[in-house]
């Protein structure tokens, strides 16, 4: 709104300064200020007021010492960091920009599925909330409005540089002999194109066009698309919401890879530096920084009450909806093959997850008793089990102080693991 209000002005005005808005720097500044004090000054009336509506978490007994202690923090936090991002994306963000819509509706679209089974859990006490069945429908639906826009609108277009290459000599003044000579490339021209074609990591010059897949045919091309993009929401909101066990811990982890996906948007929408880069060359996608800007300032922020001990938890309705924002916008710049890397945390925690149910199932088959790879899953689960076996719980204050310490201990390193896989990231444009 912000946007569009200078935007108006400069065209009809000679006011000084109206143009600071076409700058995305300045826009992406506004939203990650916006949304950081969005996120720790309203969300501590949030809290407040989930507290008096006595909105709180229901605990199971997971046998995790001191877990049953977090019983009736408040939950439903993602709200939080929803308001956190919607609010300066309508504010700086530019609204007719595709991607930016693609986004708004992404995080609607979540947050909506993660509110409703956190209400369900809360108000009509179902500790299993939502059922799995309902919560798929939900993202496959979205992996069809994505996977279906970005098929077939003509403003997702990606554009083929088209270059001149120059020789030049070097000669000596004197004599007038060529003493060198090198070439020189620049880019002329580009031509957009529209195309299912995405990034693949570590390979240069090599980009995996899912039309090619299907042999050329349009329509058979478009339902692998949306496969796809069913497929990546799926995993990554699912594998985000695995994550969410301790204080701190999704929306840590979060930051570097929201971060990453920021830089990669800015670059892929920029000519000089994608073709600097190697990189695919995706105009208007530079737009998402203003989003990941947003995004990553409303998790900061969020991480002032949620770090341990938590004051709110986000609940489904934040962890799913992390999840699906970081698979639509790696979508939205054709970068969802670096996800497995960028989103390893997310990754392990899921696999944690289906290797101990299918080793406790093929197990039970076998040998008539179920056994267990895992002290328990997922895999941050299992690290904070080992590591508080030997508490002795008939000492609270001890208990809570060693809580404290193993938790944090685990949510730092995953947090240093996530950063670590965002630099490989980073990496990868080099390594090509």
């Amino acid at each position: 709104m912000i946007y569009k209000l200078f935007e108006h002005l400069n065209n009809t005005t000679d006011w000084p300064g109206m143009r600071i808005v076409e700058y995305i720097s300045f826009r992406s500044a506004a939203a990650i200020i916006l949304s950081l004090l969005i996120s720790i000054f309203f969300g501590k009336r949030i809290i407040t007021f989930l507290k008096n509506k006595q909105i709180g978490e229901e605990i199971r007994d997971l046998g995790l010492v001191g877990q049953l202690s977090k019983r009736g923090t408040p939950t439903m936090g993602g709200i939080i960091i929803i308001l956190a991002v919607l609010l300066p994306v309508l504010l700086f963000g530019d609204l007719n920009n595709v991607y930016i819509q693609l986004m708004l509706i992404s995080t609607i679209w979540l947050g909506f599925i993660g509110g409703l089974d956190d209400y369900i859990k809360v108000f009509r006490h179902n500790k299993d909330g939502l059922k799995g069945r309902f919560k798929i429908v939900g993202q496959v639906g979205l992996g069809i409005i994505v996977g279906t826009t970005m098929w077939a609108s003509e403003d997702i277009v990606i554009h083929e540089k088209i270059f001149e290459t120059k020789q030049y000599h070097i000669t000596d003044i004197q004599t007038g002999d060529v003493v060198s000579s090198y070439v020189d490339k620049q880019i002329i021209s580009t031509i957009p194109e529209k195309t299912t074609k995405t990034s693949i990591p570590f390979l240069k010059d090599t980009m995996l066009d899912y039309k090619v897949l299907t042999g050329g045919n349009d329509i058979a091309a478009w339902i692998l698309y949306m496969i796809v993009a069913i497929f990546v929401i799926t995993a990554v909101s699912n594998g985000a919401n695995l994550t969410d066990g301790l204080d701190g811990l999704l929306t840590g982890v979060s930051v570097p890879i929201v971060l990453v996906l920021g830089i990669l948007a800015y670059l892929s929408g920029h000519i000089i530096y994608s073709d600097y880069l190697n990189i695919m060359y995706i105009p208007n996608s530079g737009e998402l920084i203003v989003f990941a800007a947003a995004f990553a300032g409303a998790l900061i922020g969020f991480l002032w009450y949620n770090a341990f001990p938590a004051q709110i938890f986000m609940g489904d309705t934040g962890s799913l909806t992390i999840g699906g924002i970081i698979a639509v916008f790696a979508l939205c710049i054709r970068k969802e093959l670096l996800l497995p890397l960028l989103c390893g945390i997310f990754l392990v925690e899921a696999l944690s997850v289906m290797v101990q149910v299918g080793y406790f199932k093929y197990t039970k088959r076998k040998y008539g008793e179920g056994r267990r790879i895992l002290l328990m899953s997922p895999l941050h689960h299992h690290y904070q089990k080992r590591a508080t076996l030997g508490i002795d719980t008939s000492k609270d204050k001890i208990v809570e102080c060693e809580i404290s310490k193993y938790e944090n201990k685990i949510t730092i390193r995953f947090i240093i693991i996530s950063l670590l896989l965002a630099a490989l990231t980073l990496v990868t444009l080099k390594i090509q």
